[in-house]
């Protein structure tokens, strides 16, 4: 037993040794995101990762959705110069969807009726938005900016190239959390079958299931009480979100609407968040939009933290590509009653400590950045 001892001792301090080690080793993300700006849901989403002290952003890749890619590649790059971070790479996807236009999208809406939503596709924008939006333009125009244009380039390579590029340069150890519709992602992995499996995990915001208002009502949930598998991200490039979810990824959670609707970013915490002082304080207390749900926030907050996740089902999912009056919703199934297909099977998360998460969102904005 006494000659046991050292080599307990030795084999202990290994593991502290590897621990160490491993807590010094930062994770690495791809942000791949519709990152209309400036801050919104979208590039508020990007600066909690950007802000975490253990996590590498080894870059973000922008598509299409609620702006158009090349505006919305734009705000991206400007946030990252008022912030301080222009060491990060930015990577730019094609103006539209695999197949989805805007023209059939109208064609759609003649027969099936009107969209609630349609992002950069939307004709006129209601009066009382809240969030102050360029009249409609068309893809390859950007409007004047209100925090200014941007000095700072997207890289050469387009959005896909640069997925394929990152995750081989980093082989297993790269998770992406896929925020906006997936048009980019299904381009990588066509250009790489093998992506999937080189990927260390997948988040994707996206898909609905039956988004519940919470008590008094939210008018964020009543969008989907008479379309309750319809959500935005997944609607409006259906083809790429199919395609994406019948991948094998290592691991992959999903994260739809549903457990959003209980969420809300008030104007006091945008305020709280202010008085911090740094640059991205200033940024958000200058252009961070109050009164919505924590939509992408939610979904990168998760992938810090997988401990704010409350309820979760493992589900098979898919993506309704047919053109009829469900085109764009999601498809799910109970594990082994889906039809085989290759519909992956996803951790799909219903329920989230909705106080944490705030909590969590503040006290990284509050923070200084961190430099790598």
């Amino acid at each position: 037993m006494p000659r046991l001892i050292p080599l307990l001792a030795s084999l202990g301090l290994s593991l502290l040794t590897a621990n160490a080690a491993a807590a010094e080793s930062p994770r690495q993300v791809i942000i791949d995101q519709d990152a209309f700006g400036p801050a919104t849901s979208n590039l508020q989403a990007v600066l909690m990762a950007i802000q975490a002290p253990d996590v590498k952003v080894l870059g973000i890749t922008v598509e299409s959705g609620d702006g158009w890619c090349r505006e919305n590649t734009q705000h991206t790059l400007r946030m990252l110069e008022l912030i301080g971070r222009t060491d990060i790479p930015v990577a730019a996807g094609p103006d539209l969807p695999l197949l989805n236009t805007p023209q059939a999208t109208k064609l759609w809406e003649a027969r099936y009726g009107k969209l609630a939503y349609k992002g950069a596709w939307t004709e006129a924008w209601p009066k009382n938005s809240v969030v102050p939006r360029s009249p409609p333009h068309a893809a390859d125009v950007v409007p004047p900016m209100a925090e200014g244009a941007p000095k700072l380039k997207a890289r050469p390579e387009a959005a896909a190239d640069f997925l394929v590029q990152t995750v081989r340069a980093h082989p297993h150890q790269v998770s992406i959390v896929a925020l906006g519709p997936l048009t980019n992602l299904a381009l990588a992995v066509k250009l790489d079958p093998e992506l999937p499996s080189l990927v260390k995990e997948l988040v994707i915001m996206g898909g609905s299931f039956s988004p519940q208002p919470p008590p008094g009502g939210s008018p964020f949930a009543s969008e989907y009480a008479n379309t309750p598998r319809l959500e935005f991200n997944f609607r409006f490039d259906p083809e790429a979100a199919s395609i994406v979810l019948h991948q094998h990824w290592p691991q992959l959670t999903l994260v739809p609407v549903d457990p959003t609707t209980t969420t809300y970013l008030g104007q006091s915490t945008l305020d709280t968040i202010g008085k911090a002082g740094t640059p991205v304080a200033r940024y958000l207390q200058r252009y961070g939009q109050a009164g919505y749900p924590l939509w992408d926030e939610m979904a990168m907050g998760l992938w810090l933290d997988p401990a704010l996740i409350r309820q979760q089902r493992t589900l098979s999912v898919d993506v309704d590509t047919d053109h009829g009056a469900g085109y764009g919703n999601t498809l799910s199934w109970n594990p082994g009653l889906n039809p085989g297909l290759g519909e992956t099977s996803a951790k799909v998360v219903f329920k989230v400590d909705d106080a944490a998460l705030l909590q969590q969102f503040t006290q990284l904005m509050q923070a200084p950045t961190p430099r790598r």
